[in-house]
């Protein structure tokens, strides 16, 4: 399926975004899977036209009800994969796989908040670049036919479990206590026990599990929940800078035709400023489609 504009998330920058590309007869897709962290927020007081406040819940919902009857197509789909089309000859830039479709698009406007998917693992912020790693197709060519594993239980961790089958000699999928995927391949093994450490010298060496039991391993990548959009920017080459997009004046990523827009920016985390930079970033990719 072939969209104009792709969106990804739909808090308040995703939605602001898809109301000024719709409008602008541009093809928009908008695709969410987890709860906007505005759902949480019980009043919100201080944001334009609400008199008596009104709950983060209503205003998200109401956001999306407002997008899809403007004709905008809004799924609740995970975005596992976003990836450059190399074929110039197509009409678009990119291909988005979610975990039940395959779709296309001219534009992506990066817009699902500041997701924080790190596990509370002892050492995993000591070993980060130095064998712990959050992106296997920018770091699985330096552990060719070695060990590694994969934390994670989801869609997401099978997709970077598949970028490591044909790299890495054995792939370990670590679910630290989840339930256990369903997937096989011959050489990837699954395990279900809780860890407790990630353990080395200058480097990773192993995992040490809750009942003391240890796995070697010469790397680990760390896929747990679902992706955000500074794993998405990562993957496709964009710039970042702790976790935070860098963009510019006009929502821009260095990549063409990738914007972002929201608490992925970083900056004043507030809906004001998410729906000011998602109208940004829409305008701004109408130009480009």
């Amino acid at each position: 399926m072939e969209y104009d504009i792709i969106i990804i998330g739909a808090g308040p920058a995703g939605i602001s975004a898809s109301l000024y590309t719709v409008r602008a007869n541009r093809k928009t897709l908008i695709l969410y899977e987890d709860k906007s962290s505005l759902e949480k927020t019980d009043k919100i007081e201080n944001y334009y036209g609400f008199e008596n406040g009104i709950s983060g819940k209503d205003l998200y919902e109401t956001g999306i009800k407002q997008a899809k009857n403007l004709g905008v197509d809004v799924k609740k789909e995970e975005v596992i994969k976003i990836e450059m089309n190399m074929n110039n000859k197509d009409n678009y830039r990119f291909i988005v796989t979610t975990s039940n479709n395959v779709y296309k698009s001219k534009a992506v406007i990066l817009a699902t908040g500041n997701k924080k998917n790190k596990p509370k693992i002892t050492g995993i912020e000591k070993f980060e670049g130095k064998g712990v790693s959050y992106c296997a197709i920018c770091d699985g060519f330096f552990y060719r036919n070695k060990d590694v594993a994969v934390i994670g239980s989801g869609d997401y961790a099978i997709s970077e479990t598949n970028d490591l089958i044909n790299v890495a000699k054995d792939v370990t999928i670590l679910t630290n206590g989840e339930k256990a995927p369903n997937f096989r391949a011959d050489n990837v093994k699954i395990e279900t026990r809780g860890i407790k450490e990630i353990k080395g010298d200058n480097k990773v060496e192993e995992v040490e599990f809750e009942d003391g039991t240890k796995l070697k391993t010469d790397g680990i990548f760390v896929a747990q929940g679902v992706a955000g959009s500074s794993d998405f920017a990562k993957k496709l080459g964009a710039i970042t800078n702790k976790d935070k997009i860098v963009v510019n004046e006009k929502m821009e990523t260095n990549i063409s035709g990738l914007f972002a827009c929201g608490d992925c920016t970083g900056g004043l985390l507030q809906v004001s400023k998410a729906v000011y930079e998602g109208a940004i970033a829409g305008l701004e990719a109408i130009r480009k489609c």
